[in-house]
């Protein structure tokens, strides 16, 4: 029934019918996390590296109400100029297919389509989380709720830095999510290799990655996979400086009030500003790398 609503570009429904490694891309980056052109640029160089590593890219997005899984180049370009895109998480996402609306999907949606597209592997930036002083706000990601309940695997530079940590990592763990760091025993925090935080478990090769992750779903153990794989050290951010930028952010969105869904852009807007620039670099390289894995992941999977 869900088939009426979804669009597949041919490449990815030949690619998923053929039985080839596909990479599932989100399209919230592209319209709320990076500025233009430089979000089409890296759209764009995103899907290059994964077709260089021998997999398909399918980024997802709805446009005019239809679900597009495989964007065009100028699909993409649309998404990154237009100023009138809706950014799509489980909640919104009927309405917005509903009122013949543009979405950019979350990591939560990015995940409940992929999957209904049988796409089982899905590469992001870092994943959303608790939320600092969520204890009187409950401000919690659903991305979170999406991890427990859908059966993709998430490559991540970990949990965005300006989140609580150590509160996402708990409800995790309360959800049966496991949390494996590619080649890295410590969380990342999305801009450095740091957070002061352990994984559940390391894996040092994408075969013992997709071995565990198959073994996960062939046992109906239902639910997503994080796979925290760190930001390059050349593109590390400092911690203490990072965190600086963080916290002073913090406290302007908090003087103004600001909440929901739009405090992350907010943020992430803010540090770059803050940083001169330098986080939103590291931002990009984190999500080349995340693609590189991702592909690999992907074609390891094909073989299990």
């Amino acid at each position: 029934m869900f088939e009426q609503y979804i669009d597949i570009n041919p490449s990815v429904k030949k690619a998923i019918e053929e039985g080839k490694p596909v990479v599932a891309l989100e399209s919230t980056i592209i319209s709320h996390g990076m500025p233009y052109p430089k979000n089409v640029e890296t759209a764009l160089n995103v899907e290059k590296i994964i077709i260089e590593n021998g997999a398909v890219p399918a980024t997802i997005a709805i446009l005019k109400g239809r679900v597009k899984i495989g964007l065009t180049k100028e699909e993409i370009d649309y998404l990154g100029k237009s100023k009138e895109v809706v950014k799509t998480s489980r909640r919104d996402l009927p309405v917005v297919i509903a009122k013949g609306l543009d979405g950019a999907t979350t990591v939560a949606t990015t995940m409940i389509l992929a999957n209904l597209a049988k796409i089982k592997v899905f590469v992001t930036g870092g994943i959303g989380g608790v939320h600092r002083g969520a204890s009187e706000t409950f401000d919690i990601s659903a991305d979170l709720e999406e991890l427990a309940r859908t059966n993709v695997a998430v490559i991540c530079a970990g949990v965005k830095s300006i989140l609580d940590i150590g509160l996402t990592l708990e409800y995790l763990e309360t959800k049966g999510v496991p949390v494996i760091g590619y080649q890295t025993d410590e969380m990342p925090a999305f801009y450095t290799q740091k957070s002061g935080f352990k994984v559940d478990y390391r894996v040092d090769s994408t075969e013992e990655l997709a071995k565990t992750i198959k073994i996960k779903w062939d046992l109906v153990l239902n639910g997503g996979v994080v796979v925290a794989n760190p930001i390059p050290e050349e593109f590390s951010m400092d911690y203490n400086v990072i965190n600086h930028a963080i916290e002073e952010a913090l406290k302007e969105a908090d003087s103004k009030g600001i909440k929901g869904k739009v405090i992350t852009p907010f943020l992430l807007s803010k540090i770059k500003d803050i940083t001169e620039g330098r986080s939103l670099e590291s931002n990009i390289q984190l999500v080349y790398n995340n693609a590189r894995l991702g592909a690999k992941l992907a074609n390891a999977l094909v073989f299990k």
